[in-house]
């Protein structure tokens, strides 16, 4: 299967070209490796699909429930369409997860287990939230950073035992650097990759589809909670978890590669009656959310004072962890009103024909129309509930406030009916709207705190 793009860069004005050349001028000065700001446009490539990359136990599954395109995440094939853009595309597949229920193929979040009698002080180590006061079978939404305080992975931790727990990884080898802390270490743990792979069920019909797999149980099921659970007579874990505001679960499938077939048409059976539709991650449900995409938004140079992740640096965590020592030194740093880094994430809305697909670009921002860029854009799409576009993006520090006044230049195929190319924009809150369940960071807000356990 190939994707191809040939057309679509023959149909982007030649405009595009000399800012494919010359890098932009954003003050990136902060940062060792850049972030690549040129406005290339439609990538002009077929995609290889090679050994040298996985396919998950879902892969030919995704292919036959109608997958057009994908990307790579993890160094697995990632489904990213299912919907054909002459048939309404992504919009479509929204309108199934804010109505109804989907099904995704998300096995590219991988599962790295630790296990052994040190699991609990191993992972307290890497992740800078209290890994102690996670209970069996429940999960927390975490991160693990460098001694630099960058961020390396932001995963959803399982703890499925006393003495085991699993990494669902975002889009970054984890496991290598867990081996190589180890090395030095030398917990008492194992660290691997398992055969497990989650799909995810999303919606507002999903708790129903859910009771028609599990029973009533699953409705007990708190936020992050787990449970153990059988589709089609295969071990399985359960949490309400996801990439959405919506409520939602994932299905995680012990010996994956053995019963994929199984629990996919159980879930597609179960699911008729639900009008479930397979679809793709919902980039826009998930930005309206404030949910981050990392090595989108956040990469191993960005700290969580940057991104709206300061909430997981802890005020109350004892036990030393990677990153530690740095972290505290940079929330001083913040609290004295001296950030060390010169770009914030902030949310924004902005101007424009409605954005219903995934930007090739970072695309710029500037303080006026005509004026040098001095930030990016890192997350955009449409909002039908909102009735605009939105997005995440970065900006210095001093331009962060609710109400800043800037401007997004976008690519053709997204101006507005006045024909300009800048648009106005607005730096609002993020969440952009509510979720079903609050996130920690919102919560943490409601009790007058700054940070989560």
């Amino acid at each position: 299967m190939a994707i191809k793009f040939e057309q679509a860069l023959l149909d982007y004005p030649q405009q595009r070209a000399g800012a494919a050349r010359h890098p932009q001028s954003v003050d990136q000065s902060d940062r060792r490796v850049p972030i690549n700001l040129r406005q290339s446009g439609p990538t002009p490539v077929e995609m290889l699909i090679s050994t040298r990359v996985r396919k998950s136990p879902y892969w030919h599954l995704s292919v036959e429930s109608g997958c057009w395109r994908a990307t790579v995440y993890n160094r697995m094939y990632h489904p990213r369409g299912y919907v054909h853009p002459e048939e309404g595309g992504a919009m479509v597949e929204y309108d199934s997860l804010i109505h109804d229920v989907t099904l995704w193929n998300v096995a590219v979040e991988r599962q790295i287990q630790v296990k052994g009698l040190e699991a609990e002080a191993f992972v307290n180590y890497v992740i800078t939230r209290d890994a102690t006061k996670i209970k069996p079978m429940r999960g927390k939404y975490v991160i693990l950073c460098n001694e630099e305080g960058g961020i390396l992975n932001d995963p959803v931790l399982l703890r499925i035992a006393e003495d085991e727990f699993w990494f669902s990884l975002s889009d970054s080898d984890l496991e290598l650097w867990l081996r190589g802390v180890n090395t030095g270490k030398r917990f008492d743990v194992s660290i691997a990759e398992i055969d497990v792979a989650p799909v995810q069920i999303q919606g507002p019909k999903s708790e129903a589809l859910m009771v028609d797999l599990f029973g009533d149980a699953v409705s007990e099921l708190p936020y992050y909670g787990l449970m153990a659970g059988q589709v089609a007579g295969h071990d399985v874990i359960v949490s309400q978890t996801g990439f959405t505001g919506e409520k939602g679960y994932e299905i995680y499938l012990r010996d994956a590669t053995l019963h994929a077939e199984d629990l996919w048409y159980t879930v597609l059976r179960t699911g008729e009656k639900h009008n479930l539709r397979v679809i793709a991650p919902a980039h826009h449900r998930r930005i309206a959310a404030g949910i981050l995409s990392w090595g989108q938004d956040v990469d191993q140079e960005t700290m969580p004072f940057q991104c709206n992740l300061a909430y997981q640096v802890p005020r109350n965590k004892d036990a030393d962890y990677i990153g530690k020592q740095r972290l505290e030194e940079v929330r001083a740093q913040m609290e004295a009103g001296n950030p060390p880094f010169r770009q914030i994430m902030v949310g924004l809305r902005f101007d424009g024909a409605p954005v219903t697909d995934y930007a090739n670009d970072f695309w710029l921002i500037s303080q006026a129309a005509g004026e040098e860029p001095v930030g990016y854009v890192t997350s955009p799409w449409y909002s039908p509930e909102l009735e605009t576009n939105i997005a995440l993006g970065y900006v210095p520090y001093e331009l962060r406030d609710i109400g800043t006044r800037l401007t997004v230049k976008l690519p053709p195929e997204y101006v507005g009916a006045d024909g300009n190319l800048e648009v106005d924009a607005e730096v609002v809150n993020v969440p952009f709207r509510p979720s079903v369940n609050p996130n920690a960071r919102e919560r943490a807000k409601a009790k007058g705190i700054d940070f989560a356990d």
